[in-house]
């Protein structure tokens, strides 16, 4: 019998089911709001086809007489202004299939219910996902009435315009610190680590995180493989588990040290089981890729290990590689004025060439020659570090505006075009601290599976030049876990709204 069970003993079954009212009171907002949301989320998307109506055929934006009209967009339009009646079908089965698409994305959960951004972005990617299936429809198939292309994509910003107001107010409601409070999960870690303190910063950093962190007990040995910080409360041991989850409300169990006996984690499950709590695993065994485990099975026996990366998918790397073509046109014909005003910058402060080549490490270890504007003397590399620090003496005046602004990376653009590089990803290193990082920095030859970036999640962040390899590295495999043309998108932006904490 394990200490969970002997300590579970003492309550009776009524005192459990006492405990547990406030509970269930919880559970019942949570799928109340989320009920809420959808109601709201499908009257918005009725509005906005009705609007998008209107916008086509009533308000006069749009007739065939305006020149500017693509004649792609209103093939099969009505030459007459049909009544809101005939489009009453396509209304209703767009209303149905735009919410049918927004549950798939996972829209209604009850993590989401705090996070705006998050369900701000599932809305757009459905939105987009029903512009595109219904344009391809009117393409390939005949209905009656026929749909109206221009009509879709009027519908398409309404719905959008619609449901994100609506969203933005009612995200405004629940951020109410009573019903915040009850929305969010109250858990409580067993043990505290290393990787504890990652996932306590990650919650306290975030608002909008739907996670409370009511304390910490003991693991089952009695011990903690590090203290706490500041601002988590000791509940006390493992052995009084039981009588701290009713007095505390916990909705999830957070192991954190895996050190614990199978016989202690079985009885913590079953415990979890019993009383419907959450039972959750920080896997200090599995330090990286965390988000590419997946459980198979081989001849009926269960085996979990790191699978596929959303980069693996050919699909993926072409959708990737396109957009990295696109981006790099475009980037050598938007930069080439500041490549020539930069340019003659430099040469008049350090004359000599304006551009600094050195061999970086690519995708897969290759090696490739990265071109950027220089932004410290000639010769600077062999005089010091690799890494430019504040106020580095090597820097040249103009460098520090570069830098500062990211303006050194613009030549890049070609190497993105050769092939060797992508428009965001892990920041190539040399090949000699490549080479010596594998050995020295955990996980570090993860990050060589992606080709190397102009920008990336890590350098948004500040991190980039001499900053902590390992937080640099944590950031890169984030990214690689994580990997989305929307992430790629915002990446992109925040490149050029957010300065380097280095200079």
């Amino acid at each position: 019998m394990t200490t969970v069970s002997k300590t579970e003993t003492i309550l009776n079954v009524s005192d459990r089911q006492n405990s547990r009212k406030d509970s269930r009171a919880r559970e019942l907002l949570p799928d109340g709001a989320n009920s809420l949301a959808m109601l709201g989320d499908l009257t918005m998307i009725v509005l906005g086809l009705i609007a998008g109506f209107w916008l086509r055929f009533q308000s006069g934006l749009f007739t065939k007489s305006k020149s500017w009209v693509s004649p792609w967009m209103i093939k099969g339009d009505f030459v007459d202004k049909p009544e809101v009646s005939k489009y009453a079908m396509l209304i209703g089965v767009g209303a149905v299939f735009l919410l049918s698409t927004f549950l798939y994305l996972n829209l209604y959960r009850r993590q989401n219910l705090l996070r705006f951004e998050r369900v701000g972005k599932v809305v757009i990617r459905g939105s987009f996902f029903w512009l595109f299936a219904y344009l391809s429809l009117s393409l390939v198939l005949d209905f009656s009435p026929p749909i109206s292309r221009l009509y879709v994509v009027c519908s398409f910003g309404a719905v959008i315009s619609a449901v994100l107001s609506w969203r933005a107010l009612f995200h405004r409601l629940l951020q109410t610190e009573s019903l915040a409070k009850a929305l969010r999960l109250n858990v409580l870690i067993v043990g505290w680590n290393r990787n504890t303190d990652r996932l306590f910063d990650g919650i306290k950093a975030d608002k909008s995180h739907p996670y409370e962190v009511v304390g910490c007990i003991s693991a089952p040995n009695g011990r903690y493989q590090q203290a706490p910080p500041a601002g988590i409360p000791l509940l006390g041991s493992y052995e009084d588990l039981a009588e701290i989850a009713r007095r505390e409300v916990v909705d999830m169990i957070v192991l954190a040290d895996l050190e614990t006996s199978m016989g202690d984690i079985i009885g913590l499950t079953n415990f979890c089981e019993r009383e419907l709590i959450q039972f959750k695993v920080i896997p200090s065994y599995f330090q990286i890729l965390i988000s590419g485990l997946h459980l198979d099975t081989i001849s009926g026996v269960p085996i979990m290990g790191v699978a596929e990366l959303p980069l693996d998918h050919l699909a993926n790397r072409i959708l990737k590689r396109t957009l990295d073509i696109v981006g790099a046109l475009v980037g050598l014909a938007l930069s080439a004025p500041i490549i020539l005003i930069f340019g003659t910058l430099i040469y008049k402060e350090s004359p000599g060439s304006i551009f600094y080549t050195h061999t970086r490490t690519g995708r897969n270890g290759r090696s490739f020659r990265m071109i950027k504007l220089r932004s410290m003397k000639l010769g600077a590399d062999k005089q010091g570090g690799f890494w430019t620090k504040k106020n580095d003496d090597r820097r040249l005046k103009i460098g520090a505006v570069l830098r500062r602004y990211n303006l050194d990376e613009v030549p890049q653009f070609w190497n993105v075009l050769k092939g060797e590089m992508s428009l965001v990803g892990p920041r190539p290193e040399s090949i000699e601290l490549a080479a010596k990082f594998r050995f020295d920095i955990p996980h570090y030859g993860a990050r060589l599976a992606s080709k190397p970036g102009i920008t990336g999640w890590a350098q948004v962040h500040g991190l980039r030049g001499d900053t902590d390899l390992a937080e640099r590295v944590r950031y890169d495999l984030y990214y690689l876990e994580n990997w989305s043309v929307w992430l790629d998108f915002q990446i992109m932006l925040q490149t050029f709204t957010r300065r380097a904490k280095t200079e």
